[in-house]
C-alpha cells in the first residue's frame, strides 16, 4: 500500500519563512498553489486572527501523514503519522509532539457513524477524515487546536530532493522490507549516511526491524524534518532563485492545509525559527498491550497529562528539562 509520512508542514513552513523579503513574491505564488479543505470541527471560535491571518499568540497545528489527502477518499485510509505542532505566543520556538498512530484514545465517532468507542488513534482519520481526527485529538490532549495541515509521501520525496538530499545518521544497521530493500548502515561516530528522498522516505517508513517499532520510526521521521530544514539553510536553497523555485513547487504539490490557514502568513510570521528553535516530542507511554486481538499503545496518563498542560500552558521547554526521556 502507498503510504505517506512525515507530516513536516510546519518544517516546511519554517524553512519557507526563511526566504525572507526576497522570496516574497514566490511564496505568494506557493499560497495559491496549496490544496485546501473544510474541516467544520476547526469552529469560528478557533479563527481567531491577527489583521495579516495568523492568530496572535500561542497556535497548535494538527499535521498528519496521509495516504489520501482528498478529503473525500478517507475511507479505510490510516494516517501513517501525527503530530500536533505548538507555536509559541511569541513565534521563537515550536515543539513538535508526536502521537503513536497505535495509541488508544476514545474517538467520538464509530466506524459505523453511530456512537463513539476506544480504538486506535489513526482509526478516526478512515472514519471521519480530519474532521474526526481534530475532535479525537482535542478529546485526548484537552487542547484546542487552530489549524489542520496535511503532506504526502510523494511530495515530501520530492522536497527532499529539491533541497539536494539529507545527510543522516543512521543508529542500526537493518535492511528494508519495502523494495528494492535498501541495506541502511549504521554509521560510525562523526559520519552520515547522504539520502535523496526515495531513500529518506524508506528509512523513515521502517518500524518492524526495531523492538521498540513505531517509537523508532518517529525518531527517524524527527532526523528528517530536522534534517530538511538543516539542509536547505545552510545550502542557501531560500536565497537561490532556482533552487527556491524547485523547493516552493515541490512544497505547494505536497501539502494541503484547512481553508484558514495561510501558509505564506504563517512562514512569515516564523521567518526568525530555525532548526535549533524546534524541539521534538513524543507522548509519554504507559505500556504496549494487546486488546481485542491489536497490539496498541497506551498513555501514561499522568505524564501525557503533565504534557498536554504545557502545550495549553506553553510551558513545553520547562516540561522537556525536566522530562528529558520523551525529548527526540
Amino acid at each position: 500500500m502507498r503510504r505517506y509520512i512525515i507530516a513536516g508542514g510546519l518544517a516546511v513552513v519554517v524553512l519557507l519563512g526563511a526566504a525572507g523579503v526576497g522570496g516574497w513574491l514566490y511564496l505568494r505564488g506557493v499560497d495559491k498553489k496549496v490544496d485546501r479543505i473544510s474541516v467544520a470541527a476547526l469552529s469560528d471560535s478557533k479563527k481567531s486572527s491577527t489583521p495579516e491571518g495568523v492568530a496572535a499568540g500561542a497556535m497548535n497545528i494538527l499535521l498528519l501523514g496521509s495516504d489520501s489527502r482528498d478529503p473525500d477518499k478517507t475511507s479505510g485510509s490510516r494516517t501513517d503519522t501525527i503530530m500536533v505542532a505548538h507555536i509559541s505566543a511569541d513565534h521563537k520556538d515550536v515543539q513538535l509532539v508526536s502521537i503513536p498512530r497505535d495509541t488508544w484514545v476514545y474517538v467520538p465517532q464509530s466506524s459505523d457513524g453511530e456512537g463513539g468507542e476506544y480504538a486506535k488513534i489513526n482509526s478516526a482519520y478512515a472514519w471521519g477524515g480530519a474532521d474526526l481526527m481534530v475532535q479525537t485529538v482535542e478529546k485526548f490532549t484537552g487542547l484546542q487546536l487552530d489549524h489542520v495541515m496535511m503532506i504526502d509521501f510523494a511530495g515530501f520525496k520530492e522536497i527532499i530532493d529539491a533541497v539536494g538530499g539529507i545527510d543522516i545518521k543512521v543508529d542500526k544497521t537493518f535492511t528494508s522490507i519495502h523494495s528494492p530493500y535498501r541495506k541502511f548502515t549504521k554509521n560510525k561516530a562523526g559520519t552520515t549516511t547522504h539520502m535523496d528522498g526515495a531513500t529518506a522516505l524508506d528509512y523513515a517508513r521502517q518500524r518492524k526491524q526495531f523492538p521498540d517499532g513505531d517509537f523508532a520510526r518517529i525518531a527517524h521521521q524527527h532526523q528528517i524534518i530536522k534534517a530538511v530544514m538543516d539542509k536547505a539553510t545552510s545550502t542557501g536553497t531560500v536565497t537561490d532563485l532556482t533552487k527556491l523555485t524547485s523547493f516552493l513547487s515541490a512544497t505547494a504539490s505536497a501539502i494541503t492545509v484547512d481553508d484558514t490557514l495561510s501558509p505564506l502568513n504563517l512562514a512569515w510570521a516564523l521567518r526568525a525559527i530555525g532548526s535549533s528553535d524546534v524541539t521534538f516530542l513524543t507522548n509519554p507511554t504507559g505500556s504496549t498491550p494487546t486488546i481485542d486481538g491489536q497490539s496498541v499503545v497506551k498513555s501514561d496518563t499522568a505524564k501525557a497529562t503533565e504534557l498536554w498542560e504545557s502545550v495549553g500552558n506553553d510551558t513545553v521547554p520547562t516540561w522537556a528539562l525536566a522530562n528529558p526521556s520523551y525529548v527526540r
